[in-house]
């Protein structure tokens, strides 16, 4: 049984007397779960809908569509199916006490993963999960895969009951499914011969496996569970070298790179990055893979485009690992628009100093690096990923907040491109407008 949370203007479901609060029981006879079973039994034109209405009256809707018109309901949350491991690398592990509640919720929800990209790592699926998935063709998935050997994973995910992937990878790509996978690597753990024997049990499965990205381990302060050893540059490098063999391997064989290293690996590394040719379609940029790439692609697309923006000085702010790379775009944008960019790298305060991604950034380190600024800033742009949905920071600080204490103005940008590009300047050269990423 799902329920209704609301009902669009004038959509079919108004028109039929469907109200927010009535439980949708069935569709065509066939009981109904989740909002999964809601989008795909729905795509039939002529629908018979068990509902329970929120007065407690029961009634069977009859429809009759001509082509797939929308019903025209949003469904509420579904209940998010929890994590029942305890990686040696999980990121809510490694978080302090105190935090918002929210934070703490560890999802492994196969159904997220087809919805959106989530990373799921199918240790709580049944039999009657995988067959679900087989029978909706819920392609592609998004897997964490850590490692295929068996004992291996058991002890990466803390969990002796966990399932083995390889089987269960193997039933998913009889049946057509397709995936992107991820590993997780902890020295000592996951990489040298584990890792060896990992690529190539994907690779055994084919097209089936559409990416694989490997993604250097990262700890907090308040890491309490993990025993690997430290992801340094020389466990980098050594990682990278794997990555390199079988990109070279799959592009010989398949035409495809298959196999990437996180942008993290490189900075580890002290390597420089590929180039966004290097990444095709970005499939796993999410993941921070190409995402410096990306980001750099976007700024010189689109730079000629900005407008001139003659003496503002613009405060950057940026995580200590991307800092060496700033410089560059910085200056780009500088000699497009005539403004003054000034780098400032912020520390995490929050989960330490082994923490150096600028999205991890919380609303107390920002406020300490642009606090009192007005003498040499007019205005400031901080990483959009440090704000959720709620413009909330991790450390419960909200945007709106942290303006009223910062004496210049504060814009979130992905690419400074989105906030940059709609400024409207005035004659002593203060923006009038600025976007603001959404």
């Amino acid at each position: 049984m799902i329920r209704v949370l609301k009902v669009a203007s004038e959509s079919l479901a108004e028109q039929l007397g469907i109200l927010p609060g009535t439980e949708l029981r069935a569709v065509n006879g066939r009981e109904l779960d989740d909002f999964l079973d809601w989008e795909f039994l729905t795509a039939d034109e002529d629908l018979s809908i068990e509902a329970r209405m929120p007065d407690g009256d029961e009634i069977i809707f009859d429809i009759e569509r001509t082509g797939i018109e929308p019903i025209g309901i949003e469904l509420e949350p579904p209940r998010i199916r929890r994590c029942a491991n305890r990686c040696e690398f999980c990121f809510i592990e490694g978080l302090p006490k105190g935090l918002r509640r929210s934070l703490y919720v560890r999802d492994d929800d196969y159904r997220l993963s087809f919805a959106y990209g989530n990373f799921a790592t199918l240790s709580n699926m049944k039999g009657k999960d995988i067959a679900r998935i087989l029978e909706y063709r819920l392609s592609p998935l998004y897997i964490s895969v850590h490692a295929t050997p068996w004992e291996a994973r058991k002890s990466l995910l803390n969990n002796p009951r966990v399932p083995d992937i390889l089987e269960q990878l193997t039933v998913l790509a009889a049946g057509g499914i397709q995936f992107h996978c991820q590993m997780v690597i902890v020295p000592g753990l996951n990489d040298g011969d584990v890792l060896e024997q990992s690529l190539s049990d994907l690779w055994q499965l084919g097209s089936a496996v559409l990416s694989v990205a490997l993604v250097p381990v990262g700890v907090t302060q308040f890491s309490h569970l993990y025993t690997g050893a430290s992801m340094n540059s020389a466990n980098a490098n050594r990682i990278l070298a794997r990555v390199e063999f079988w990109e070279e391997r799959a592009l010989e064989e398949r035409s495809d790179r298959w196999v990437f290293g996180s942008d993290e690996l490189y900075l580890l590394a002290e390597r420089d990055l590929p180039t966004a040719e290097h990444y095709g379609d970005f499939v796993q940029v999410e993941n921070g893979v190409g995402a410096v790439a990306a980001l750099r692609a976007r700024v010189r697309a689109g730079v000629s485009e900005l407008p001139r923006l003659d003496g503002l000085r613009i405060g950057a702010v940026t995580g200590t690992s991307m800092a060496p790379l700033m410089p560059e775009l910085l200056e780009a944008l500088s000699e497009a628009t005539g403004a003054h960019f000034q780098l400032i790298v912020a520390e995490n305060s929050l989960f330490g100093p082994t923490t150096t991604t600028a999205g991890l950034l919380v609303g107390a380190d920002i406020r300490r690096v642009l606090e009192n600024r007005d003498a040499d800033l007019d205005l400031a742009l901080i990483p959009a990923e440090c704000l959720n949905d709620d413009n909330l920071f991790l450390d419960d600080q909200s945007f709106s907040d942290l303006c009223a204490v910062i004496s210049i103005p504060i814009f979130p940008s992905y690419d400074f491109l989105d906030v940059l590009g709609g400024a409207s300047v005035r004659t002593n050269g203060l923006p009038v407008l600025l976007k603001v990423a959404s």
